[in-house]
């Protein structure tokens, strides 16, 4: 099988639909299958005129044999192609995209709607995409597949195993992430003794980026806040304890990671999250409760013998999660069918 993969560049970036995306081809490759990636350039899910250019530019060089695959956040650059023989790979709808002005969700949603309806199939992360692609865009549940992503064997993380707390957030630095939550949450433990790390690509939205921080100087933060692009394996052994305040998530590919190696999560109830973590792995509030997060943050961060009891929980959870390989066989059967 010849697959035409067509996402939104770059593929190397650190994302959870990039390492989704990433992982699926190594996947096929490794099955035997011939895996061909084209990227698209310009701005991405509301497409301006490069990215237009760049997707039309790739579908005009695709062999008319190879079996297509595009990330649905690339998809609104292909409106208006005949994508009745298309796969979508839908993480989440782009018109959801946290911080796109109501007009242009809109345009987006109309957009969406209609090329959900012309593909021949669309493959979901998660159970709770696939009920909204059912519920609010009319794509019959036949015509969907959910396969949620894979993980890795990884080492348990050790933690700093020193008196403070260093949190990890990892995740691209754009609204829909809310990682000035984060930091507002925590400027108001200035009592306690934390340090955050946010690991998140700074090039989809640089304003944003830019922004995040501003806010750590303004909130007297900066000492203790890092950025950084990767989240490396030192930096994930060092960790004490998992943040992310999400408005939205596909599936939380991080989340997953860390509960694989043992990390207790504190995090927001938005799409598949509250599927993945248990109230016994970390602590699950509602996305953008400045209040209630601040308060469940303090629990765990002056609560040691709390965040080992979670770290137990959530190392047995993340032991059931299916691998890559086993993921990347359920893709190749299904786009294969």
């Amino acid at each position: 099988m010849h697959v035409c993969l067509i996402v939104p560049g770059p593929l190397a970036t650190v994302t959870g639909g990039h390492t989704y995306d990433r992982r699926m081809a190594d996947g096929l490759r490794a099955l035997g299958h011939t895996v061909q990636v084209a990227e698209i350039g310009g701005r991405l899910p509301d497409p301006d005129q490069a990215a237009i250019y760049t997707a039309r530019t790739a579908w005009a060089a695709l062999p008319p044999d190879c079996v297509k695959l595009i990330d649905g956040l690339a998809l609104p650059a292909f409106d208006g192609l005949p994508l009745h023989r298309v796969t979508a790979l839908i993480h989440h709808s782009a018109s959801m995209e946290t911080g796109v002005p109501d007009e242009v969700a809109q345009r987006l949603r109309t957009s969406e709607t209609a090329m959900y309806r012309d593909m021949a199939r669309l493959v979901t992360t998660s159970d709770q995409t696939a009920e909204t692609l059912a519920k609010e865009f009319g794509v019959r549940p036949d015509r969907i597949e959910v396969i949620i992503p894979g993980i890795d064997v990884l080492p348990r993380s050790t933690g700093s195993a020193g008196p403070g707390c260093n949190i990890l957030a990892v995740g691209a630095l754009i609204p829909r992430k809310g990682h000035d939550v984060l930091m507002r949450a925590l400027s108001r433990l200035f009592d306690l003794d934390w340090r955050l790390t946010i690991a998140g690509a700074a090039d989809r939205d640089p304003l944003h980026a830019a922004g995040l921080r501003r806010l750590a100087d303004e909130l007297h933060i900066a000492q203790r806040v890092r950025f950084t692009e990767i989240p490396t394996e030192p930096l994930w052994a060092d960790t004490d304890l998992f943040a992310l305040t999400s408005y939205f998530e596909g599936y939380g590919v991080a989340i997953a990671e860390a509960m694989r190696r043992g990390i207790p999560v504190a995090v927001t109830n938005v799409g598949a999250v509250p599927a993945l973590v248990g109230p016994e792995a970390g602590i699950v509030c509602a996305p953008g409760d400045l209040e209630q997060y601040s308060k469940a943050l303090r629990r765990l961060i002056f609560d040691r013998d709390l965040r080992r009891a979670m770290s137990d929980v959530a190392l047995e959870a993340g032991q059931m999660l299916p691998s890559w390989n086993a993921q990347a066989e359920r893709l190749a059967a299904v786009l294969s069918a």
